[in-house]
């Protein structure tokens, strides 16, 4: 399928994020050289490509599909525990830039929440994206009908070409790789 196809490359650019979190907590955590202005970008990264542009995809046009199409996977839960991991992981994130509104606001002590939210959503969407890209993604390839499956990559398509023609993908790529050149490189 075109748009699982899609979907795993955006993991790849959504892992990258998450490496780039981990070595910005490091800093954090250990007095490093970083940004505190790059936080909002990453949230930014996180919020409107991994969430809005990914996981909307994912919930609204994949896991509805599955759920209606694949009675054994809706009734055993995995689905369900995938719009749970999402939502925690927006938690994590909004309790991230909390943390970083009280650091601006002077409190030394949230930089220990900065650190705490960056790597929960780390870990948690590590693990979360290895259970989509080995088990739920290979279930919709191997378990819906094509008619199905071509409904969900025209529907994933307009997406795309709608965030294209925004330039969203190009946006959110361009700021990984500053990020990535500034904390990884």
């Amino acid at each position: 399928m075109k748009s699982i196809d899609i979907m795993v490359e955006e993991h790849q650019n959504i892992r990258r994020m998450l490496n780039v979190i981990r070595e910005i907590s490091y800093r954090v955590m250990t007095n490093g050289e970083y940004e505190l202005d790059d936080f909002p970008l990453v949230i930014d990264f996180v919020r409107n490509y991994a969430d809005k542009l990914h996981h909307g995809k994912e919930e609204d046009i994949l896991f509805e599909a599955m759920n209606k199409q694949i009675e054994k996977l809706a009734k055993s839960g995995a689905i369900t525990g995938m719009y749970i991991e999402h939502d925690q992981g927006r938690l994590f994130i909004a309790n991230l830039e909390n943390g970083l509104n009280s650091l601006k606001e002077g409190s030394d002590k949230a930089r220990l929440d900065i650190i705490a939210n960056s790597i929960a959503y780390a870990d948690l969407l590590n693990r979360h994206i290895e259970k989509e890209n080995t088990a739920l993604y290979k279930f919709a390839e191997n378990m819906l009908p094509d008619d199905v499956k071509d409904s969900i990559d025209n529907d994933c398509d307009k997406i795309e070409m709608e965030a294209a023609n925004n330039g969203i993908q190009a946006r959110y790529l361009n700021i990984l790789k500053i990020l990535e050149d500034k904390y990884i490189s």
